[in-house]
């Protein structure tokens, strides 16, 4: 059972109706029990980082998702501000991030032509930078849905699985251990966003 959580900042009923369109066993909930019984999470999001963790916090979750994710390595797939969440910190607040990952979030940077726009919205593909379950049988032609004005870098340049291009090349999916991340919106993103959500459901634990 992959068990989607529910903090109040994702497109929890859009990840469910995908998951079922698939025919992936899966619920929403923050109910700790269900958490740590869960064969793997995705934890979604959409909004400001403080905001964020403040709502992992006001539910209770931020210790048990430490828990189960890097003491029982439950695999775990952040989407968006999910992915943003997992990082040291961003630029957008103040607040610590969960310190997952060896990354931080930053914003993207405005060009002096003024061409680049921010938020960064709408359909974009990815360019594979290493092999994993979660992109197999990726193709050139897979596109996914983008939105967000911030972005990770990574200090593990290995850990990196896809880039995207918006201005700068930027990291639009990410590895470490029983922890993937991608910056794009897979429950916005047609056949390309079940492909990849299949991927993770069918993945063996790390």
């Amino acid at each position: 059972m992959i068990v989607i959580i529910d903090y109040g900042m994702g497109n929890v009923g859009s990840i469910l109706n995908m998951l079922r369109k698939i025919q992936v066993p899966a619920a929403i909930s923050r109910r700790s029990d269900d958490i740590y019984r869960a064969d793997k999470l995705i934890l979604p999001g959409v909004g400001a980082f403080d905001e964020g963790m403040a709502n992992l916090r006001h539910f209770g979750l931020t210790s048990v998702l430490c828990e189960v994710v890097q003491q029982k390595e439950t695999p775990i797939l952040g989407i968006c501000l999910g992915m943003q969440l997992m990082t040291r910190g961003s630029a957008e607040g103040k607040t610590e991030g969960l310190g997952w990952l060896r990354a931080s979030t930053v914003r993207f940077e405005d060009d002096i032509t003024g061409r680049l726009k921010v938020p960064h919205m709408g359909w974009n593909t990815l360019t594979a930078r290493k092999n994993s379950p979660l992109i197999r049988d990726l193709a050139e032609d897979w596109r996914f849905y983008f939105v967000h004005s911030y972005h990770v870098v990574s200090d593990c340049p290995g850990e990196v699985l896809t880039v995207t291009s918006h201005g700068q090349e930027f990291v639009s999916a990410l590895e470490h251990g029983n922890i993937s991340c991608v910056q794009f919106h897979p429950e916005k993103s047609h056949k390309y966003g079940m492909r990849l959500l299949g991927n993770f459901a069918k993945a063996g634990r790390a």
